[in-house]
């Protein structure tokens, strides 16, 4: 087990002290549709968020979808355990900026802003899942990033980010197309974002969202409407108790 491996165990494990736990049996396979589960509020007037796995309460190790209607903020705050997002539609902003759809964010540990929308926006977000070292400020359009050929006929990669082998990428799929067989030693993190994605489990609609443990496998593939993905490898690679 890695530095890295030990850190989060023990940051996990502080906050299952402060009981909120969703989808937090890291060792179990998850499916969720997210179009089809309840928004529930925070603590920020017009914004509110769908629960995809949550280990503590306001204070959290959270991915979510988090909604901001026209004309809505949130308190300044920090995030000691960096913060990633993913912009799904409209315009997101801070003080730093505003993020159109297609932005892919990353603000590292002890970071802090002010975040708002005036058009309104949703945002894909993972919360307090940095290694401390990874301090790199991220900002992608990946509306104009470069796509490059994956490892199959019919995919192609846009990598996000890598550190410490955690690796983040937008995957497309052409309609039609087959992945081997393959086996994800790390766990593996699909966000559904157009498209169907297939597999001999099951087929993900878009707003899917998929969490596979440590050394699970499969089969890939996408029929005729193909499918557009985020991918997160690599980060359960760890037990989380």
């Amino acid at each position: 087990m890695t530095l890295s491996h030990h850190w989060v165990q023990n940051f996990s494990k502080a906050l299952v002290s402060n009981n909120m736990a969703i989808n937090s049996d890291f060792t179990q396979k998850v499916v969720v549709q997210t179009n089809d589960i309840d928004w529930m509020p925070s603590p920020a007037s017009g914004v509110s968020r769908k629960y995809l796995d949550r280990v503590g309460e306001e204070v959290a190790r959270a991915t979510s979808i988090v909604r901001y209607e026209p004309n809505s903020s949130f308190d300044a705050h920090s995030h000691d355990g960096g913060e990633e997002i993913l912009v799904l539609d409209g315009v997101f902003s801070d003080e730093d900026g505003d993020y159109p759809a297609g932005t892919y964010i990353r603000n590292p540990p002890n970071s802090s802003h002010s975040p708002k929308s005036m058009a309104g926006c949703t945002l894909f977000v993972k919360l307090r899942q940095f290694h401390p070292s990874d301090d790199a400020i991220i900002r992608i359009d990946t509306k104009s990033a470069p796509w490059y050929p994956g490892l199959v006929p019919g995919l192609s990669v846009m990598p996000l980010h890598n550190f410490d082998g955690v690796g983040t990428a937008l995957v497309h799929w052409a309609p039609n197309t087959v992945f081997n067989p393959h086996v994800h030693p790390g766990g593996e993190e699909i966000f559904v974002l157009k498209g169907v994605f297939h597999d001999e489990h099951g087929s993900y609609s878009e707003g899917s969202w998929i969490r596979s443990p440590r050394y699970s496998k499969h089969a890939p593939f996408t029929k005729s409407e193909g499918a557009l993905i985020y991918v997160k490898t690599g980060h359960l690679d760890y037990q989380l108790t």
